[in-house]
């Protein structure tokens, strides 16, 4: 008997190796993020993509067997975020709460937004509200984590402990730490967006796709995450792959920006086109118009310092008027542009470009841009007239 017990200790009902234990191991965690961001973040926080009732019960099911969070809930953390990106109400912003609290403290984060009920009420709507959900799902969420807990030990013996212990941090470390903190920190973008979201890594794999936070946060509702063609995303593969078997509709995926031949001034086309690619239109302004003059002054004054800035650090705080920047950064900034005319003459029209988009009269904000357009191509500035006549010449392209 005794012999019995310690060997179901050591090895449970499975007697697995270690090659059977990290696969097990892999398809749970992958099964946990593919819940997320799939379930969670893709189809119920966004709305970018309807599932079939039995797959997107399954995704519930295993939300909660793996993570115990309340599909409301961390919609509604999701949804905020979003609302109040980069400020005081965001749940969980780097740039507010620091990086090493959001990386190493993102869950208790998450658990503090959770118990405003106002938040859960107001961006909570929407999300499943049957049965299950009231008396199971939300009524118990540690019934859920509890009973992977029983079977992980069943299963693998003591060892089981440990694989649940990887289990349950998972989403805390690569969803609430990595991607809540390092996609606000560190990375790439492809989009000059009015946050500091980043793109971690063009391959999407691990994350399932999250990796490419910088690129959701430029098209929040698109069902898919990767928009260049050397970018990958895995839960964009599985979306198309149950697409086919008809388990899975694609609601949104972001839009494609056209240019049109032969536009003497903007139109409403190109308004629109602007206003739906705003953050491709600042991204283009700042590759197009702010790197090339500071990289020309720079070679003309035979310096790569601006002052007290680099001229890395100078283009990209140009890139969103210095946004980011601390008070004596900003002094820095003042500073680097204060005599040299043409780099206040770019500053100026990349805020009143950010500000025309923000006008809320479409005739008012049309008149603004057909006259910004004007000016930039009668500027003398050679790189803003030619990102000005690129400009007027924007449309939204048409999905086959």
């Amino acid at each position: 008997m005794l012999d019995t017990l310690l060997n179901f200790a050591a090895h449970g009902l499975a007697n697995a190796g270690w090659l059977t234990i990290a696969l097990y191991l892999l398809i749970t965690t992958q099964l946990t993020i593919f819940a997320v961001t799939l379930y969670l973040h893709r189809s119920q926080a966004h709305r970018g993509v309807d599932f079939h009732p039995v797959v997107a019960h399954v995704f519930r099911f295993w939300s909660w067997l793996g993570t115990g969070m309340v599909t409301k809930e961390w919609v509604a953390v999701h949804r905020k975020h979003h609302a109040h990106c980069e400020t005081e109400q965001d749940p969980h912003s780097p740039q507010v709460e620091g990086i090493g609290k959001v990386f190493f403290e993102g869950a208790e984060l998450y658990r503090v937004a959770t118990a405003n009920e106002a938040d859960m009420e107001k961006y909570g709507r929407g999300t499943p509200d049957d049965w299950m959900e009231r008396h199971v799902y939300s009524a118990h969420p540690i019934l859920g984590v509890s009973l992977l807990a029983v079977i992980d030990l069943a299963l693998f013996g003591v060892l089981g402990g440990a694989i649940w212990a990887v289990q349950m941090a998972w989403i805390p470390f690569w969803a609430a730490g990595f991607v809540n903190g390092i996609g606000h920190w560190w990375g790439y973008r492809n989009f000059e967006t009015a946050d500091t979201a980043t793109n971690l890594t063009p391959w999407g794999v691990w994350i399932g796709g999250e990796e490419l936070h910088n690129n959701h946060h430029a098209f929040p509702s698109s069902a898919k995450f990767a928009l260049r063609k050397f970018e990958v995303d895995l839960g964009w593969v599985v979306i198309r792959g149950l697409e086919k078997l008809h388990l899975a509709k694609v609601l949104r995926v972001a839009p494609t920006l056209d240019v049109r031949p032969n536009v003497s001034l903007p139109d409403m086309l190109t308004l629109k086109a602007l206003l739906t690619h705003r953050f491709e239109a600042m991204t283009d302004y700042y590759k197009n118009v702010i790197k090339p003059t500071v990289r020309e002054q720079s070679d003309a004054e035979r310096t790569r310092r601006f002052g007290a800035m680099t001229r890395r650090r100078l283009r990209r705080a140009l890139a969103n008027g210095g946004r980011w920047l601390d008070k004596n950064g900003k002094a820095r900034m003042t500073a680097a542009i204060e005599n040299r005319p043409r780099l206040q003459q770019i500053n100026e029209y990349r805020a009143r470009l950010a500000a025309l988009m923000e006008q809320r009269r479409p005739e008012s904000a049309l008149a603004a841009l057909q006259q910004w357009c004007r000016e930039a191509e009668a500027s003398g500035n050679r790189k803003l007239a030619e990102f000005a006549a690129r400009l007027k010449r924007y449309s939204v392209a048409a999905h086959a």
